[in-house]
């Protein structure tokens, strides 16, 4: 590391701003308390370089950090006190750490002599650092203002190389109003893992041979941007590529060789090749998701376990996935193979016939995708339009769908999406929720209304927690405790100043989203629904559902 300005005197709080500015942060969401005050107050000193947005509640601070930076492909940073705002910030701070996101907390602490003490300091909790370091990648406190830039510069170097996952920096309150020399240090630039050119050889090798190769593609792919260098390896090859939940977007699904994971279930068992790139390969049950014995395998991923036990042995290509896609792209034969366009034209008909039996989501998601650009942002849901959305919602550009990946977290949705709003002002950010998750995050309707984002905020409303009714009722016979007690949604919208509509029908939903974008403002839209179909036989297999499973369109 070397410095690019001269050592200076600053407080710990000056010296943090000082080096986020230098990592080209712009925008932080958070709360503050006492403990932060000389940062915050670093933060006041340069309105015109850094944004301070606040919201009602450290939870939205996480989440809307997540948002920001899996649409903007910046960092997201957030800033909550330590003890009940770290601890209001976790399950933000878990998402993220499901989704390969690239995110930074800003913790505070306790005054730095007394940690560990057991004193009974104000906002202190057991072991704060222990708890920040199961939900990061690596984790930093700062004991002199001296330290500062040296910690918020690693934190920018952890998040650009390797696997993306969230970091953290802990800051007590001492350090940042203490002044001391400090220096501030370049910018991290981003530094991707290249492929040792033995493994790209054995892998090349194998795609050369292959007769019909399938590539799948997880989150690591998406946080690599390695949407152009896949869709070339994809069309050298002919390929079908299959895009989990947080791949959606690589490829725009128009494209004849873009398939979703149903489309998956159609080509993993015809598949002699499986490339899977950034994506951990199991599903939701730690099952592989294999195909025939015959089948060989190459994993792409920067975390080797990714390749191990349960997953069949394969070949391991140790790397980011776009420096492995163009690795192995000019490592292949250039002669065009026989197009595979007919093929997987039979599973996109099959899939979208799939898919069309399942209404009113079908219509729901028509609604949805026909008011909204190509690289508008939709977020979804734990709610039934929402789960539907992860294999029908037809996606166009990458960074413009988002869900909450394996961490399954009800109540996300709302809150990442105003950190994708605030993050993305000239793209409208359409957000999914059922009346069940929006409970867990109404009261950030006072974000959305103060900053003016430009935002739909969809609430399906059937008074019900649904899945779980549905869980319940195919389990036991009966239900218990899934009754919701809903607000006056309008009166609710209008509490706070906003646009409101309320429908019944995927027809009305369109027309009051166009009007929604056409006011380039924050509406809230409430739509009333009844119980729905299940999917779940078309969304995962291992769910038990009294869908018939779909018979295989290849044979």
């Amino acid at each position: 590391m070397s410095g690019k300005y001269e050592p200076m005197e600053l407080t710990g709080g000056q010296a943090l701003v000082a080096q986020l500015l230098e990592e080209g942060v712009t925008d932080i969401f958070g709360i503050p308390g006492i403990q932060l005050d000389w940062a915050v107050d670093a933060i006041r000193s340069q309105p015109d370089r850094i944004r301070y947005i606040m919201p009602r509640h450290e939870q939205a601070t996480s989440y809307m950090a997540d948002g920001y930076a899996r649409t903007t492909g910046r960092e997201g940073v957030f800033m909550v006190v330590p003890g009940p705002g770290v601890l209001n910030a976790l399950s933000g701070l878990a998402t993220a750490y499901a989704c390969s996101s690239r995110v930074l907390c800003i913790s505070g602490q306790i005054p730095s002599t007394l940690i560990g003490q057991k004193h009974g300091m104000l906002h202190e909790i057991p072991d704060q650092s222990g708890i920040l370091k199961s939900l990061t990648k690596w984790h930093g406190i700062a004991h002199r203002p001296e330290d500062v830039p040296a910690l918020v510069h690693e934190a920018f170097v952890q998040l650009r190389s390797g696997h993306p996952r969230p970091v953290a920096i802990e800051l007590p309150p001492d350090v940042l109003q203490a002044k001391g020399v400090t220096t501030i240090l370049q910018r991290a630039e981003f530094n991707r893992l290249e492929p040792q050119p033995n493994t790209i050889e054995e892998a090349a090798a194998i795609l050369a041979q292959a007769k019909f190769p399938v590539i799948q593609v997880g989150g690591g792919a998406a946080a690599s941007g390695a949407g152009k260098a896949i869709q070339a390896l994809a069309e050298r090859l002919q390929a079908p590529v299959v895009m989990t939940d947080g791949a959606r977007g690589l490829l725009d699904d128009n494209h004849p060789l873009a398939l979703t994971s149903l489309g998956g279930r159609a080509v993993f068992p015809h598949a002699d090749v499986i490339v899977a790139v950034g994506t951990r390969f199991i599903d939701g049950i730690a099952k592989p998701t294999h195909a025939s014995g015959d089948t060989r395998y190459i994993y792409v991923n920067v975390d080797a376990g990714a390749s191990g036990a349960p997953r069949a042995p394969g070949c391991l290509v140790l790397s980011d996935a776009t420096a492995a896609a163009e690795a192995l792209l000019a490592a292949l034969p250039s002669e065009t193979r026989a197009s595979s366009t007919d093929k997987i034209g039979k599973v996109k008909a099959w899939s979208a016939s799939q898919t069309d039996a399942i209404q009113p989501q079908t219509d729901y998601v028509r609604a949805i995708r026909s008011s909204m650009a190509d690289d508008d942002i939709l977020v979804s849901e734990l709610t039934q339009v929402g789960y539907f959305s992860n294999i029908a919602f037809p996606v166009h550009a990458a960074n413009s769908y988002v869900t909450p990946g394996y961490q399954g977290t009800l109540g996300y949705g709302f809150n990442t999406a105003l950190g994708a709003a605030h993050g993305n002002p000239d793209r409208r950010v359409v957000s999914l929720n059922g009346d069940g998750g929006f409970g867990w995050g109404m009261q950030e309707l006072a974000t959305l209304a103060r900053d003016g984002c430009n935002m739909s905020v969809v609430v399906f409303v059937d008074g019900h927690y649904g899945n779980v009714r549905r869980i319940q009722q195919r389990t036991f016979g009966d239900t218990f405790a899934v009754e919701l007690a809903n607000p006056d949604f309008a009166h609710l919208a209008s509490a706070f100043g906003l646009p409101f509509e309320k429908v019944d029908s995927p027809s009305g939903l369109h027309a009051a989203l166009t009007r929604a974008k056409d006011s380039k403002g924050p509406a809230l839209i409430a739509v009333s629904v009844s119980e729905m179909p299940s999917p779940w036989a078309l969304i995962h297999p291992f769910v038990p559902s009294p869908v018939t499973p779909p018979a295989n369109p290849l044979g």
